[in-house]
């Protein structure tokens, strides 16, 4: 039998290759935070979107409460203003009849006539009485009328009110619920980028159902709704010089918008950035978003202005749930500008 030489340099290679074989995840295993990490960021998204859903339903019922509240005090003045008039009618019925009784209205109008020192007087007296008594009559009736009206329409706006307050309280365990859920699943993903930053891999984007909104600009902010935290330049003891970014406080899981055009040129899972994403847009500047907690996009994708490309997290050096959000001159850390001044420029004003 005759034996072939192996080559040392071959043999090296084929012991590399087995290993790295060994070392790959079974079907069904996964990376540390990736892989099972797509139903978590797929759920976190749809949570969000039913959270706003049932936020903005919440906040119009609390519109629609206000604007029958509004209806029942209008209601109220104009009952009370209808009372008012018809206490001074009957003020006046009072009047008229006193008068009558102290001229001697028991009497027939024939003796009135005949005991009269001027019986034309005393007829136009009393069609001012009967005139009187007419108008009395229509005012009371419509009174009644109008008092009747307003109390079915204050039965009827009860009625409403009663539904809207069983509505409003529905819609507030819905979104309780809901929020309860998302907190849930907010850490939960965190937790799998905790592990992901802690490994110092990326294992690939997460796909996300993206939203139906076509963007007009070409330029959007990061993020929808946020508040602004540290801002570029500014100082303190969890930064080695200054910040080099924008800070927008949002909670874990928020969809994070590429703020323009662009190719991902950089996505990364370790460092003091934690999960981190890096845009080159035209004229030779370059977006990161940083502290994320899963990403939704891979290296060499090119993105549009809106597109969701990653979700906010904690991940990295950082003391709580925000985007750090950087604009450069080049990919790479100590070549950003003021990320506020740049979105300015290009008509994006936070």
């Amino acid at each position: 039998m005759r034996f072939t030489r192996r080559h040392p340099l071959l043999t090296a290679m084929l012991l590399c290759a087995l290993a790295v074989l060994a070392a790959r995840p079974a079907d069904g295993d996964h990376a540390p935070g990736h892989g099972a990490a797509s139903g978590v960021s797929a759920e976190v998204a749809r949570l969000y979107e039913e959270a706003a859903v049932a936020t903005e339903r919440y906040e119009a019922g609390l519109r629609e409460a206000e604007k029958q509240r509004a209806e029942a005090r209008l209601l109220e003045e104009r009952l009370e203003r209808e009372r008012r008039e018809m206490a001074v009618l009957h003020e006046d019925l009072g009047r008229i009849a006193s008068s009558q009784y102290r001229d001697g209205g028991g009497l027939p109008l024939t003796a009135h006539m005949l005991l009269a020192d001027d019986p034309e007087e005393l007829m136009r007296g009393q069609r001012v009485v009967r005139q009187a008594e007419v108008s009395l009559d229509k005012a009371i009736g419509r009174s009644e009328r109008a008092e009747a009206r307003l109390a079915r329409d204050e039965a009827k706006a009860a009625a409403a009110w009663k539904e809207l307050e069983k509505r409003n309280t529905e819609l507030a365990a819905l979104r309780q619920g809901i929020e309860r859920k998302l907190e849930a699943a907010r850490w939960k993903l965190q937790g799998q980028a905790d592990a992901s930053v802690a490994a110092g891999a990326c294992r690939g984007a997460v796909r996300l159902d993206q939203p139906e909104t076509r963007f007009t600009t070409d330029w959007v902010a990061p993020v929808e709704t946020y508040e602004l935290s540290a801002s570029y330049g500014s100082g303190g003891t969890r930064w080695a010089n200054r910040h080099t970014g924008q800070d927008f406080a949002v909670p874990i899981g928020t969809p994070v918008r590429a703020v323009g055009a662009g190719k991902v040129v950089k996505v990364s899972c370790g460092g003091a950035f934690g999960i981190a994403i890096v845009v080159r847009h035209a004229g030779g500047y370059y977006t990161q978003y940083a502290h994320l907690a899963a990403v939704a996009v891979d290296q060499g994708e090119r993105v549009v202005p809106g597109q969701w490309i990653g979700q906010s997290g904690t991940s990295g050096n950082s003391t709580g749930p925000h985007l750090h959000f950087e604009v450069r001159v080049t990919p790479d850390t100590g070549s950003a500008v003021d990320p506020v001044a740049w979105l300015e420029r290009h008509g994006v004003p936070l």
